[in-house]
């Protein structure tokens, strides 16, 4: 039996053909996913960049908040229509809204179908009136129930009708946390709160309708044990010392409050009450000591 002399001598190249167009065939394959997919890529983002636009002022929406509107939205905002939505920052949005508008949090959001801007606000409220040192002098605003400050304009912004009584003098941005602290629990003090001041160096002063000035010391990890001691000595301290003309009450250490009295500096409150209780007692008879009774005897 005779063979072909060429057939073994086929197979191993027309193996080699196949391979070569299976490789080129995965290849046109490959081509034609990238192009398609650049197509595809292309024409979304084409379709993002002109079809999701805000063109009027009803695809902004303003939630949470009766006071502001959404004139003062897209003003604060510095919104200019058309707007293409992808264009939009929500953060920086938030940010500038949050100094224009009397509002305590904003959260932005860009919603696809329809294309709409969603603007949640939480309103803010002015508590105190506040007085602070800047640049440019002393300058009169409000702050709210977290001690942020607030302009005037903001305050006016917010539809409050009636001015706070409280006065915070010497408001600092560092010390937002213990002055919410304080305007949170203004009720609850024994007495009508009249003012907060800071100094320069972050030592606090209340002032109350019943006890007059009273200072706190720094605001450390002790304000709340202070207030306790101003709450107690607004409804307990007694009344033959509240007759006394007292300057001030120092509480920077609440286990030993001292009053400033006029001409004497300061005295402890323990000090005071011993001395009028002495005061108080009644003299004795030139002669008499006090020795007790002998005891009876038996019969």
């Amino acid at each position: 039996m005779t063979r072909t002399p060429t057939r073994p001598s086929l197979a191993p190249e027309r193996r080699k053909q196949l391979r070569q167009q299976r490789r080129q065939e995965r290849l046109r394959q490959l081509w034609r996913i990238s192009l398609f997919s650049a197509a595809a890529a292309g024409l979304g983002w084409g379709l993002l960049r002109q079809g999701w636009v805000l063109r009027s002022p009803d695809q902004i929406e303003v939630l949470g908040s009766s006071q502001v509107n959404r004139e003062q939205v897209i003003r604060e905002a510095q919104l200019r229509l058309p707007q293409p939505l992808l264009g939009l920052k929500p953060q920086e949005l938030a940010q500038r809204l949050s100094a224009g508008l009397p509002v305590e949090q904003v959260q932005v959001s860009r919603l696809m179908l329809p294309p709409r801007l969603r603007i949640t606000l939480v309103e803010r409220e002015a508590v105190a009136q506040a007085q602070r040192r800047s640049s440019k002098g002393m300058e009169r605003g409000y702050v709210d129930r977290l001690g942020n400050w607030m302009t005037s304009r903001q305050q006016r912004g917010s539809g409050a009708n009636r001015t706070p009584q409280v006065m915070v003098l010497g408001w600092q941005e560092r010390l937002r946390a213990p002055l919410a602290d304080i305007l949170a629990q203004q009720n609850e003090l024994g007495s009508t709160l009249q003012q907060v001041r800071f100094e320069p160096n972050g030592s606090l002063w209340l002032r109350t309708a019943a006890l007059g000035d009273v200072h706190l010391g720094l605001p450390d990890q002790r304000l709340s044990r202070r207030l306790d001691v101003l709450r107690h000595l607004s409804t307990h301290l007694p009344k033959q010392i509240k007759t006394l003309k007292i300057q001030s009450i120092d509480l920077s250490d609440p286990e030993q409050p001292e009053l400033g009295l006029p001409g004497k500096g300061r005295i402890s409150i323990a000090a005071l009450q011993k001395a009028i209780a002495e005061a108080n007692r009644p003299p004795q008879t030139p002669g008499t000591t006090n020795q007790p009774a002998p005891a009876p005897t038996a019969d």
